[in-house]
């Protein structure tokens, strides 16, 4: 009866706020703070995305569980139109179960995973390891006839690199001081990099694996410590992979790869991998929904964060920390029965971590779309490898529509402020918008642009998208895509806050008289060294 209380004093509070309504209700505020630091659901959301769910690989048979376990808890909240919106991805991908021995010199259990995408071993494989690294296709011919049967362990060992810092930390005055900066851009030539080159090694090396006859590829971990990865590549329907792959970690395979330059003690390989396809459903699903604005037709502001992740570990802070934020976020609001002006649209993105494809989707159906490069080659090629070299930008008739979009996507740390993205007429508004959460610890506008998220496409095309400074905590130091990703490395309280501000800042934006600033609509730019040499 306490908490009914509370939240229809809070309806009662934002009804009776000013009729002009101002940059910065802090009336509002007030309720969103109390639903958001005394009746959070946050860490439940997170709890059932990770220990229940677990990792969501796109249009795997967790994703599609998150999927719909997010689009019920809109409703279930009272959100309106809510729905999946579907976009052409690919195949889905899943482990069964995976092992990895070394037989000889002598038995040892081995930490691996099977590289996403691979196909299975089909039973246990065993064979002599060769270290064989490939990085391009010209590496091939040194190792042609020489890996028939064999495990080609195709990364180049290295020293290791134990750890010289802390792995958790928060950001300092000094840091954020520091990442207030103007990215100056530098613009070459177009096209600036062969969007074909990437792509094709993958596939090249499978083949000449398939070619040669060996039994299957390993990769070393890209961090020591033991952690591991799995992340990979082909699922797309016309570029299915034929040899099974599997991560080992780095201290695993750099025992190997010592071992067979040995002359008496060379070492043998033994490997078991069992993944399933799913192509019943080749469409991956962004999940929306929203709270609907009384005015301002048409207009809506947006918070996102991607629901899926990698399969090495539970995808807690990569990503089921910021879509719990944003899911909380529209608890909150929807508790509290605000009526926005605008609109407030809540997306749960698929396919960010193979190229942000849910968020390129949704911008390329409703916002803006980009000419094609009139080469058939490139212009046959997924949309996001070649979205930035086509010009030029045409907007939808939806472009001017969506007011500002935030995006929380760095682990689960706290908001410390947010990049204003080189959108210096926005900087000052969003300080205003913060001032109530300096006392919370978040206080820096920062002028820099931030990449790698599901805000970048919107930027592209002129719309406003932000993404939050957070705190990294361990995010970037071993968290980030490894196998360790699972609740116990969430931190409620930097999240309980993250939710209040991501509330806030979308009713600030949905409220206000005047809609965010907006960059220009971005041209062809013009090369910056008129006269590079060749």
């Amino acid at each position: 009866m306490k908490r009914l209380l509370i939240a229809v004093s809070a309806i009662a509070i934002l009804a009776s706020g000013p009729a002009g309504a101002q940059e910065v209700d802090r009336v509002a505020i007030n309720g969103i703070i109390d639903q958001g630091l005394n009746h959070s659901e946050v860490m439940r959301t997170a709890a059932h995305l990770t220990d229940r769910i677990g990792g969501r690989m796109t249009n795997s048979p967790q994703m599609r569980q998150a999927e719909q376990w997010t689009a019920q808890q809109f409703r279930d909240w009272g959100l309106s139109n809510v729905r999946a919106d579907p976009f052409d991805f690919g195949r889905g991908w899943s482990i069964v179960r995976s092992s990895a021995r070394m037989t000889a010199p002598r038995p040892l259990d081995l930490r691996a995973i099977p590289i996403a995408w691979t196909p299975s071993t089909n039973g246990v494989i065993s064979g002599e390891v060769v270290v064989a690294p490939m990085t391009t296709a010209g590496d091939f011919a040194r190792w042609r006839g020489k890996l028939a049967g064999k495990m080609v362990l195709v990364s180049r060992p290295n020293a290791g690199s134990e750890p010289t810092e802390a792995p958790f930390r928060r950001l300092t005055e000094e840091d954020l001081r520091n990442a207030n900066t103007y990215n100056i851009p530098t613009h070459a030539a177009p096209p600036s990099t062969n969007p074909l080159r990437e792509l094709e090694f993958a596939r090249q090396l499978d083949a000449f694996l398939q070619e040669e006859g060996a039994l299957a590829w390993v990769r070393m971990s890209q961090r020591d410590g033991g952690l591991l990865h799995g992340t990979g590549s082909g699922y797309r329907m016309d570029d299915q992979r034929r040899t099974p792959g599997m991560e080992l970690a780095a201290e695993d395979y750099r025992r190997l790869a010592r071992l067979a330059l040995t002359e008496d003690a060379k070492p043998t390989l033994e490997l078991m991998s069992e993944v399933r396809f799913h192509e019943e459903d080749t469409n991956a699903y962004n999940i929306l929904a929203d709270i609907p604005g009384t005015d301002r037709s048409g207009e809506y502001v947006m918070a996102g964060a991607h629901l899926d992740s990698w399969v090495a570990s539970d995808g807690a802070v990569d990503n089921a920390a910021g879509s719990a934020v944003v899911m909380e976020a529209a608890r909150i609001l929807k508790a509290l029965g605000v009526r926005p002006k605008r609109t407030i649209r809540f997306a749960l993105w698929s396919g960010e971590e193979q190229g942000l494809w849910g968020s390129l989707a949704y911008v390329d159906r409703y916002l803006a779309t980009r000419a094609p490069l009139g080469d058939t080659q490139l212009d046959g090629l997924p949309n996001n490898r070649t979205w930035r070299q086509r010009w030029p930008i045409q907007p939808r008739e939806g472009h001017g529509d969506l007011v500002a979009y935030f995006n929380l996507d760095n682990g689960s740390g706290k908001i410390r402020g947010i990049n204003a993205e080189g959108n210096v007429a926005a900087a000052p508004v969003f300080q205003d918008w913060l001032e109530p959460f300096n006392a919370m610890g978040a206080t820096t506008v920062s002028m820099r642009t931030s990449g790698s998220t599901d805000h970048v496409y919107m930027q592209t095309v002129g719309v406003p998208g932000f993404q939050f400074i957070q705190d990294p905590l361990d995010y970037g130091a071993r968290l980030h895509h490894t196998s360790i990703d699972s609740y116990d490395h969430m931190r409620a309280e930097d999240l309980r806050q993250a939710a209040i501000i991501m509330a806030a800042f979308l009713l600030n934006a949905a409220n206000s008289d005047e809609p965010l600033p907006r960059m220009p609509l971005p041209t062809r730019p013009t090369p910056t060294d008129p006269f590079p040499f060749q």
